[in-house]
């Protein structure tokens, strides 16, 4: 499975891919990082496919993640599930607003993040729905 990391921070793509890790959860197979630093990168990775869950990064510049998301929604035919991560908690409307699947606060927590990309790609699979 293939999981797409938004952020235009090498550090942060780090954090999240160390806090996912290679198997989000047992029942899962392992998984696959793809990593861009820019908006463009993202959209021209969507459009190819094959990518089963994407986290975004809230506080990336210059594209933030919650826009990239709410573009990626709006304009990607069959958009996998979106993880997004936000640094306020009262940012949680803009979240909603993207059309993010989950959400995860800062600091991270790498469980609250594994679980939720789990859930993600469970629903990407076709097991069921996530719940915000």
């Amino acid at each position: 499975m293939k999981v797409l990391v938004y952020s235009d921070d090498a550090n942060t793509r780090a954090q999240i891919r160390l806090a996912i890790g290679r198997r989000p959860a047992a029942d899962l197979p392992r998984v696959e990082f793809v990593e861009c630093a820019t908006q463009p990168a993202v959209v021209e990775r969507l459009d190819e496919g094959g990518i089963d869950a994407v986290v975004v990064d809230g506080e990336a510049q210059p594209a933030g993640g919650l826009g990239v998301c709410r573009q990626a929604k709006d304009e990607v035919y069959d958009c996998p599930p979106v993880l997004a991560i936000i640094a306020r908690r009262d940012d949680g409307w803009l979240a909603t607003w993207s059309g993010a699947d989950k959400v995860v606060g800062l600091p991270l927590d790498p469980m609250a993040l594994a679980t939720g990309v789990a859930e993600l790609l469970r629903w990407r699979a076709g097991d069921r729905l996530p719940a915000l």
